[in-house]
């Protein structure tokens, strides 16, 4: 339901629980809390705007207050539910790094010897000040003495399987979407530093003042590293112009969405002759990759532009774009001067106003280096068994239901339903953390080196991904780490997939009623699986492999739903004149809608959604929206949301709130929604998908 994509495996996510009251048709059903002993407002109208009228702006009236009193901190792009939770894990995470740092004598390569060392090298700032940028010293030196092509893509091979960076294009390892049971080399665009290849492309004041932005920090950093005032202004025009043509290259985030667009097959040497210059033959050994004959390219047309590119653009300009490649790339792990500059640009995309402490930022890294170490001291500290065996029937109350609104769908054939429920049966579910943790074997980490560390941790990274060649998919992996506040569905393998992160409040929580449970976490449940038959989702079969397996008549009855959810996200407007892209966001605006749904018609199999019982002045259907409302809570900068639409495949969080609502009779119902309000919608124009 989140927000998620990885270099080798597509995911489907949130964003990016109360839950005690939940009942089961059949056995063990969980016990419901006595609400009246429970004095925790779930639905606190301290947080509303009653002044809003719920047909009005369904996310003001539940949200307003909220966020009128909870401005963005200063360190943040945008403040709500996710980033509360989020804080919340970096303080726990902080504390569990610090004990583990001030530990002495933990063997070397244990478990605690490695997060506690990575933690307090990246918040040894004297340290780090004192080496400058000597850590890449070596690699600007390396990079100034190539003298010709075949130097230029055998140093840019250099970077990446040594953890520098990825330039030129994207590269990884993952599973072959239409054989998902094995692994297979993936080629993917790249050669850009900006998030999107419309900050290259487009000339409006707002783009303009991200390429200034971004040109400064190329000559900021270049300046430290001793390049004249001159020199450096030639170099960051001589990068932003070979960053262009890359972009000018590259399909847009709309047409990458397409699975069967970007699913293209080579063998090597038929790959070879469209790239005369990128000799594969002689590069995939230095990128440490054996015995392979069959490749996937998600863009052919990329690499035919990269190899013209590389034949028509001096060797010296691309030395500086390599130059740059290292500079960026370490530029976190050095010193104040590299960092702050670093910061300001970042600043500039997203409207920071200040950089989070160093020992958030360790923490973070930490979690995000090392997930599967930290994770093991985090579950054990804070996610109890009793929420995973909650959520494994949660699970499957939102399962069943999901297949009961499939088998009633009036618009597809018994044909692609069989086919669709036969899907539903094979997901896989994946709640809490790994059954296998990964041990990072191999990995060094010393405390007296941070910027050390981390180039270890990239290279360590690209050497696992590699040697998964050969090998069938291990569909035990995981795509977060457990303290990641996310979900996320897998279509390649069919699976939804909850870290203990996200089981929390608003989402979950032990002791609030069924309403408020199904309308966070059952709803989040319902995104994921939505996920499956989304317009992505749905071209994956029940093994995850990429399959057609709808009747011609079922795909355009679907299509013709989709595009409806598309025009209704089209006209929502974000900043000034930007509006939300309904084709970039389809596949969660549908997960959205179909989570929505389908946790509603599971909520209403318990008691709480028979009866009419108010708690704390709000009916059962009211606190189920509501509670779905402020899992949504937030607001953004303008930047960071200007940013977003281009970038993001989720919709603003206050539409997420509204708009998946007016497509669902009930919200009308509990809140008398008439005509003549403004998010009103007649019956017979509300969406109906999943």
């Amino acid at each position: 339901m989140m927000m998620f994509n990885t270099k080798n495996f597509m995911l489907m996510g949130l964003l990016c629980l109360s839950a005690g009251a939940f009942a089961q048709n059949g056995k063990d059903k969980p016990k419901t809390p006595n609400v009246s002993l429970n004095l925790k407002k779930y639905i606190d109208p301290a947080n509303m705007d009653p002044s809003a009228k719920p047909g009005d702006d369904f996310f003001e009236y539940a949200n307003g207050a909220w966020v009128k009193n909870n401005p963005i901190p200063a360190k943040e792009t945008r403040w709500g539910s996710f980033g509360i939770l989020h804080q919340e894990n970096t303080d726990r995470l902080k504390s569990i790094l610090t004990d583990v740092s001030k530990t002495p004598g933990q063997p070397k390569g244990s478990l605690k010897q490695r997060v506690g060392d990575l933690y307090a090298s990246g918040i040894d700032s004297v340290a780090i000040e004192k080496r400058g940028y000597d850590p890449i010293k070596p690699d600007l030196e390396r990079v100034s003495k190539i003298n010709n092509l075949d130097g230029v893509v055998n140093e840019a091979i250099y970077e990446r399987t040594h953890g520098i960076g990825s330039p030129l294009f994207g590269f990884g390892v993952g599973q072959d979407s239409k054989h998902p049971t094995v692994n297979i080399l993936n080629f993917g665009q790249g050669g850009t530093s900006l998030p999107d290849r419309d900050n290259y492309l487009k000339n409006d004041e707002r783009t303009k003042k991200i390429q200034a932005a971004y040109k400064n920090y190329i000559v900021t950093l270049f300046k430290l590293t001793g390049t004249s005032d001159a020199d450096a202004a030639k170099n960051a025009e001589t990068i932003f112009n070979i960053e262009t043509a890359f972009a000018k290259a590259q399909l847009s985030r709309v047409a990458m969405r397409d699975p069967n667009k970007t699913y293209n097959k080579f063998a090597v040497k038929d790959f070879q002759s469209l790239t005369p210059h990128l000799k594969w033959d002689e590069l995939l050994p230095l990128m440490e990759v054996k015995g392979q004959d069959t490749i996937l390219v998600s863009n052919p047309a990329f690499y035919k532009a990269t190899d013209a590119l590389l034949a028509s653009t001096p060797v010296d300009d691309w030395k500086t774009y390599l130059t740059w490649n290292v500079l960026k790339g370490s530029a976190s792990s050095l010193s104040s001067p590299f960092e702050k500059a670093s910061f300001a640009f970042s600043s500039a995309l997203s409207g920071q106003k200040v950089q989070a402490p160093r020992d958030e930022r360790a923490a973070n890294l930490v979690d995000g280096s090392l997930g599967e170490l930290l994770g093991q001291i985090y579950v054990e500290k804070y996610f109890k068994p009793a929420a995973k065996e909650y959520m494994v029937k949660l699970v499957n109350n939102l399962k069943e239901t999901l297949g009961e609104r499939i088998q009633g769908l009036s618009w597809m054939s018994a044909e692609t339903k069989a086919r669709a429920l036969k899907k539903l049966a094979a997901f896989t579910v994946k709640i809490g953390y790994p059954d296998k943790w990964q041990n990072y074997d191999g990995l060094e980490i010393d405390r007296n080196d941070y910027a050390g560390n981390l180039r270890r941790i990239s290279e360590w990274r690209y050497n696992y991904n590699v040697s998964q060649l050969g090998k069938p998919v291990d569909k035990t992996r995981w795509g977060m780490s457990p303290p990641t506040v996310n979900a996320y569905y897998s279509p390649t393998n069919n699976e939804i997939v909850f870290p203990a992160g996200i089981l929390q409040f608003p989402f979950f929580d032990f002791n609030a009623d069924d309403a408020v449970n199904y309308g966070g976490i059952g709803s989040v449940i319902g995104h994921e699986m939505t996920h499956g038959f989304d317009d992505q989702g749905r071209q994956y079969d029940a093994d995850g492999t990429l399959r057609d397996w709808w009747t011609k008549d079922d795909a355009d009855k679907f299509k013709s739903r989709a595009d409806q959810v598309v025009n209704q996200y089209n006209k929502f407007t974000v900043v000034d004149t930007i509006h939300v892209n309904g084709k970039l966001t389809l596949g969660e605006n549908l997960a959205d809608l179909g989570g929505l749904n389908v946790a509603y018609a599971a909520f209403k199999k318990t008691k709480e959604g028979h009866s009419n019982q108010k708690i704390d002045g709000f009916t059962p259907d009211q606190r189920f929206f509501l509670s779905w409302a402020q899992v949504w809570r937030s607001s953004q900068r303008p930047e960071a949301a200007a940013q977003r639409i281009l970038t993001d495949p989720h919709s603003p969080e206050q539409y997420r709130t509204n708009a998946p609502i007016t497509n669902i009779d009930a919200w009308y119902k509990a809140f008398n929604v008439k005509p003549g309000d403004k998010m009103y919608k007649k019956p017979e124009d509300r969406t109906k998908v999943w």
